[in-house]
């Protein structure tokens, strides 16, 4: 067994009952106040989106300088680090959102609620995912084994369809198996009802589009929890600061997905920076497999960690930015010699 240890043990939490019992009555307390917020559908401003944004961000903040000071600086950066890998994860799954509230022509009046519904159903399935992820980490050394193969298949996954220039493509509704599975059992009405999910027709109960488009979110929800939670456990195995990191990560989407969404389009490079560090966080967890069998393996440390997810995020947003300007200009100069050689008369 070699004498460092990289990724805490499963049964090391700093997770009392009590802390957990404030942090689950928080989430459902924050949610609440998101449907509130969300219960007169609307349009939402920059300026609602915006306050929202910083109000998410702070929270996560705060709560690290609390782990930071109670806990210690390895255990406050190892949240960190694992905050900022699940944020990352979570702006890739408001690509997908996007092209499904596209594809569903969900109203702007409605979006807002779509998100908030995608925002629960992912923290449940993560918190189901993060349980079975403890008990079995805690009972079985190789599943940090399967956990880095998963990560770097997955990052290898999303390198190939960037290099290949496979950009997503906005789905058909019509053609999603979840989509055709619902209209055999209920009829599907035209048109959005407001914030029903159903509604009496022709003396049937009938589905909404909203009820569709809820039912494909969760279905992605399922996807990137498989992603998502065996990456965080490679930065941390305390299943207490796996949850945080996840719900933190998650409560914000909803007003984060309406500040960025034009620059959604803009970070043309984030699948190459996602796949380097679900790559990195395999290579750290299958290190730290084969240090409880082996002497003398290295490990990678959490401050390495949080240098290289930062590092890797900037240099993809920085390289990002210029690709498109670069693309905006050449379309710009392009624009202006097909215009010069308009015949006059």
């Amino acid at each position: 067994m070699a004498a460092t240890e990289t990724v805490a043990t499963g049964l090391d939490s700093i997770g009392t009952p009590t802390l957990w019992a404030l942090t689950i009555a928080a989430v459902l307390g924050l949610l609440a106040l998101d449907f509130l917020a969300t219960r007169k559908p609307h349009e939402v401003s920059m300026r609602e989106a915006a306050l929202w944004s910083l109000f998410y961000i702070s929270l996560p903040v705060a709560f690290g300088v609390w782990v930071l000071k109670a806990h210690g600086s390895e255990i406050g950066v190892g949240y960190y680090t694992g905050y900022i890998v699940e944020k990352s994860l979570s702006v890739d799954n408001l690509f997908v959102f996007m092209l499904l509230l596209s594809a569903f022509a969900v109203p702007k009046a409605l979006q807002q609620r779509v998100l908030l519904f995608g925002i629960i159903g992912a923290l449940v399935l993560r918190g189901i995912f993060i349980a079975l992820g403890a008990a079995a980490l805690s009972a079985f050394t190789f599943v940090f084994l399967i956990f880095g193969v998963i990560l770097l298949a997955t990052g290898a996954k999303l390198l190939k369809d960037a290099l290949s220039g496979e950009a997503e493509e906005e789905p058909d509704p019509n053609d999603m198996r979840v989509v055709k599975v619902l209209r055999r059992f209920w009829p599907v009405t035209e048109d959005y009802r407001g914030t029903r999910m159903t509604v009496k027709q022709a003396g049937r109960r009938a589905l909404t589009p909203l009820a569709l488009v809820t039912v494909a979110v969760f279905m992605t929800d399922i996807v990137f929890a498989v992603d998502s939670v065996p990456a965080v456990y490679g930065i941390t195995a305390d299943p207490y600061l796996v949850f945080a990191t996840n719900a933190f990560a998650l409560l914000g989407l909803r007003a984060l997905y309406f500040v960025i969404e034009g620059l959604l389009a803009k970070l043309v490079h984030l699948s190459y920076g996602l796949s380097v560090i679900l790559g990195f966080i395999g290579v750290k967890l299958v290190l730290h497999w084969a240090q409880t069998q082996w002497d003398g393996v290295p490990g990678i440390g959490n401050r390495t960690s949080l240098a290289v997810v930062v590092g890797v995020l900037a240099v993809t947003t920085v390289t990002s930015l210029i690709a498109v300007r670069r693309e905006e200009r050449a379309a710009a100069q392009a624009g202006a010699t097909d215009g010069d050689e308009l015949p006059t008369h």
